[in-house]
């Protein structure tokens, strides 16, 4: 069977939502207990101890799985090139997740255009030390191009589909089989609550994808509406 995964962008609980958890353990073992998948995105900003890893897999269910993002040394700051040792840092770092390491989630800055030469090595070091499923959220629009969806196709690498669509020209096209859906809010990134004619509409399209995994995630945390969409969408699945 397939499985949808729905979470949010970080673990954090507000009071607000506290009260649809389990009092009891950590955040993100409270967390854990309701909905199957997190976004790590402070890996984006500073390297994670594998020790770290260790321990939040560690406290979680076994169908509970990780989506991580990549450093941004190496998306932002290196912008794809020369990357390697620190993408031998950053594998050796999240392996230590083990079987709960759902996706390694790559986004690029919107200024960084599409470079065939560039993109193929890199993606192909990435493929090389991730076997498992790879998302990329670029925001340029020549990462729409029809060779770039070869590339990341080949490379069995899913374009994720973000509400706001940063960069896209036209209609979603996917890459492989599987969906990652990354929501920032909209009209206001990162604030606005998705309304409930949006979420019924989003369910209605995951179910419909019945014949494969599929992930969704809630980045619009910034006044905490992140997490009731989530257990919305969720109710809306069961």
């Amino acid at each position: 069977m397939h499985t949808v995964y729905i979470g949010t962008a970080g673990w954090s609980i507000s009071s607000a939502a506290a009260s649809h958890f389990p009092l009891d353990g950590s955040h993100l073992q409270r967390y854990a207990q309701v909905l199957d998948c997190v976004e790590i995105n402070s890996s984006f900003y500073r390297p994670h101890q594998g020790a770290t890893y260790a321990r939040w897999a560690d406290s979680v269910p076994a169908h509970f799985r990780f989506s991580v993002k990549l450093p941004r040394s190496i998306t932002h700051e290196r912008r794809l090139r020369d990357g390697e040792a620190e993408l031998d840092r950053f594998a050796s770092e999240v392996g230590e997740l083990g079987n709960k390491l759902g996706c390694v989630l790559v986004q690029l800055p919107p200024s960084l255009r599409f470079e065939a030469d560039v993109a193929f090595d890199f993606l192909t070091a990435l493929r090389q030390r991730f076997d498992g499923m790879l998302a990329c959220e670029a925001r340029h629009p020549s990462w729409f191009e029809q060779g770039a969806t070869e590339l990341l196709t080949m490379q069995r690498i899913t374009r994720v589909r973000a509400d706001p669509p940063a960069g896209q020209p036209g209609p979603h096209v996917p890459t492989t089989d599987i969906a990652y859906v990354r929501l920032h809010g909209s009209p206001r990134i990162y604030y606005s609550d998705y309304p409930a004619d949006y979420l019924a509409t989003l369910a209605a399209e995951l179910h419909a994808s019945a014949q494969t995994d599929s992930w969704c995630i809630f980045d619009n945390t910034a006044a905490g509406a992140a997490l009731f969409n989530a257990l919305d969408l969720q109710a809306r699945m069961t």
